[in-house]
């Protein structure tokens, strides 16, 4: 008697894709575009992401920013390959009550295994909210695996 093998779960690249991510979810924030170094995440910022002070938790602008540079560096992969971000900065420019956010990643230098992304998150008026950079390191083998 065989053991019937676990069906595959979507990698990563498929999920975002499909914004079957569950951090997407949790906070309400979808990728728009994912290809050629570039990523577009889109958020409707209300209430339920205030902080103490009513306005936007900068938390939030983290992680539609992270989210973007992410994704904008994993289009960049090979299928074998994954990656992790080893360091993350942002710069708040304006404060948020309630807007439509767009988070634009894009991948300034790919090398072989480091890449450095830079965010640029406005809303719907076109005004800079926040900029955020990245340092992504891609992996391989078994590095890679189950990640």
């Amino acid at each position: 008697m065989s053991i019937p093998e676990a069906p595959l779960k979507p990698d990563f690249r498929t999920r975002a894709k499909t914004n079957d991510v569950a951090v997407a979810r949790l906070i309400g924030f979808e990728a728009e575009e994912i290809a050629n170094g570039r990523a577009t995440v889109i958020l409707a910022a209300g209430p339920q992401h205030a902080n103490p002070m009513g306005t936007l938790h900068g938390g939030i602008l983290c992680d539609i920013a992270d989210a973007a540079m992410g994704m904008a560096f994993a289009s960049t992969l090979a299928p074998e390959e994954s990656f992790t971000t080893v360091e993350l900065k942002i710069n708040f420019f304006r404060p948020v009550w309630e807007a439509r956010l767009r988070a634009e990643g894009k991948v300034v230098r790919r090398g072989s295994v480091i890449g450095y992304v830079e965010c640029e998150i406005t809303d719907e008026g076109g005004h800079l909210i926040a900029k955020a950079s990245s340092t992504c390191m891609a992996l391989r083998g078994e590095r890679a695996k189950g990640r």
